[in-house]
């Protein structure tokens, strides 16, 4: 159970363990995202929009047909998971994957976590597609992923009793990502519209997929 660790041995917490005790996937996910956000800021402002240009997510780059190349159109899915709208964007981000990444990870290892994490950016990202076909603005920030993991937690929790009915929790989330949306003033925002159709598509797919992900235990 990816809740339960009295049965997992190993050393006394403080004996030798890392200040920092995630799990190598999660530190490599948010060192990645830090290390882009560094990047952005040795470049100069139009530089920068060109690379969110390029590989953010932009809808109407897939709906009208007059994108950037195909090259762009084929990897931006994921590469908008790793661009963010300034360092608090990236803050929180990075702090929400850590608190709920753990058990997600415990569960599916590192490899299955990754193609999750990574298809539920994919899949939020595309919802939002869906819903917004003609905006050009590009949509970028590990949220919808994020989201994702999130909506795993639940059903993890859900697994192994830890909560009686994952509708109040699913309601109130999805009520909040609408009215943020509509309203705006979300956190890390910085008063940019909130693709909050793809936050709640990526949950709804966390909810759903990870039982696709679990490892068969046994024959």
């Amino acid at each position: 159970m990816p809740f339960d660790e009295s049965g997992h041995p190993g050393p006394p917490r403080g004996a030798g363990q890392r200040a920092i005790n995630l799990p190598p996937v999660l530190m490599w996910l948010i060192g990645i995202n830090v290390a882009i956000e560094l990047v952005r800021e040795l470049l100069s402002e139009a530089a920068d929009s060109d690379i969110v240009l390029q590989f953010g997510l932009v809808p109407a780059a897939y709906t009208s047909g007059a994108g950037p190349d195909l090259l762009s159109l084929l990897i931006a899915p994921i590469t908008y998971q790793f661009l963010h709208g300034g360092w608090l964007h990236l803050g929180i981000n990075m702090i929400t994957l850590a608190a709920f990444g753990v058990p997600v990870v415990r569960a599916l290892g590192a490899r299955r976590f990754l193609l999750f994490y990574l298809s539920a950016g994919i899949v939020a990202g595309f919802v939002h597609v869906f819903f917004f076909p003609d905006s050009g603005d590009p949509v970028v920030g590990a949220s919808g992923a994020i989201s994702g993991v999130f909506g795993a937690v639940l059903m993890l929790m859900r697994y192994v009793g830890s909560i009686p009915s994952l509708l109040p929790i699913a309601g109130i989330w999805i009520a909040l990502n609408i009215f943020f949306g509509v309203v705006g003033g979300t956190p890390g925002a910085g008063g940019d519209p909130v693709a909050w159709t793809a936050h709640i598509g990526g949950f709804v797919y966390g909810l759903v997929a990870i039982r696709l992900f679990m490892p068969r235990l046994g024959p």
